[in-house]
């Protein structure tokens, strides 16, 4: 029986609320999707500001997250709400929501006196008061809390939508963090690879918004009119995170704000352009290194398809093809799917598993012990 449902996410790059209101049916590989409505919501620069001072160590404390956690459901549900009324679909026609929240913090590895954990803002106690329906929202710790590393989630999307009995395809996100799901042509769950390579457009924007007062580098233009800084590109390609093997997860904290404004200064003396495209050709060697290593050393591949703000950067995609000849590169757009709905959908679809009790983690790609129910739900009257 097909119920409509919202999928919201907001993810590290702070480019806005992505909303999707889909229709749904069908659980595990016997899913089905149709999307009925799907719009960005931005941030304000005031909430971004808060945000950023929550990801801070000098700047956050307690009453700002407790705050913040309130502020961000609100606003979620603010912008699910309009975005029904702009479909046209009255709200008691939505039979849940599922959020994945603002990642504020995330632990990938015991490291005492702190324990691996994973922390998103926005409360859907917040969301389901607007909304008036249930929400699930949480989806990380269950799996942390069965051994895993709460990240990545999306690949058991990945695979219910785009296996293949012919083509060895990954499925790519570039937001703020670059992730992949290979799935080899005919592979079960337990064939599945998956991890965060690194930065995708986090350092990239964070450089923009700093040298050119520029929220991101739009198709890669200033990184094309740039030239390589050979000693940052090579000490941004030390960092100990790429030489990490799977299942492996990073964030905002490993390399937001603080690790770029380092490279900003250190590198003061370089021209602007020369930056961009430095940090640029970081984010896709990074990329290339990881599928040489991770995946084509013993497996087929014969597609990558981007999705996320990245894949509207046309210079990185470029470069990435430069690095990989052999393999056809595609972005979600070609298969008739805005390339930035991907994300906000698979919440949609594992909140649709956890209200049907199914486990949804893949334990190869986070490295839990067992297959876990994910996330929390707040029910509404």
């Amino acid at each position: 029986m097909k119920k409509m449902a919202v999928g919201i996410m907001s993810g590290t790059s702070l480019d806005g609320i992505d909303v999707v209101i889909a229709s749904i049916e069908g659980t595990y590989t016997n899913t089905r999707v149709e999307i009925k409505a799907f719009k960005t919501y931005p941030l304000t620069d005031g909430i971004i500001k808060r945000i950023k001072e929550a990801m801070n160590d000098q700047t956050c404390h307690a009453a700002l997250i407790s705050s913040l956690n309130m502020e961000l459901g609100y606003l979620f549900g603010d912008a699910a709400k309009q975005c029904c009324q702009e479909a046209g679909i009255p709200l008691d026609q939505i039979e849940y929501v599922a959020s994945h929240g603002q990642t504020i913090w995330h632990i990938n590895e015991d490291n005492k006196p702190y324990l691996r954990s994973s922390l998103q803002l926005g409360e859907g106690s917040a969301i389901a008061s607007i909304m008036k329906t249930p929400v699930v929202s949480n989806f990380r710790c269950a799996d942390i809390a069965s051994g895993g590393q709460g990240a990545p989630l999306v690949p058991y999307v990945d695979y219910l939508l785009f296996s293949d009995k012919q083509i060895s395809r990954s499925l790519h996100n570039l937001g703020g963090i670059s992730n992949f799901t290979y799935l080899e042509k005919g592979c079960q769950e337990d064939d599945i690879i998956a991890c965060d390579t690194g930065p995708a457009n986090m350092m990239i924007n964070r450089a923009c918004q700093v040298l050119y007062h520029k929220p991101y580098d739009e198709g890669g233009k200033i990184a094309k009119s740039g030239k390589l800084i050979k000693p940052m590109f090579d000490e941004l390609m030390a960092h100990p995170f790429l030489k990490e093997m799977p299942p492996k997860s990073t964030g905002r904290e490993v390399f937001g704000d603080q690790l770029t404004d380092k490279f900003i200064e250190r590198y003061q003396t370089y021209r602007h352009e020369d930056m961009i495209h430095t940090l640029t050709q970081f984010t896709a060697q990074s990329i290339i290194d990881a599928y040489k290593r991770f995946v084509m050393q013993q497996h087929p591949l014969d597609e990558i398809i981007f999705s996320g703000g990245g894949a509207r950067n046309s210079y990185l995609l470029e470069l990435i093809q430069e690095g990989l000849p052999t393999i056809t590169i595609k972005t979600l757009d070609d298969y008739g799917m805005d390339s930035q709905i991907k994300e906000a959908l698979a919440f949609l679809i594992l909140g649709h598993e956890t209200l049907h009790h199914r486990p949804s983690n893949l334990i190869r790609a986070t490295g839990a012990k067992k297959h876990v129910i994910l996330g929390q739900i707040n029910y509404y009257r």
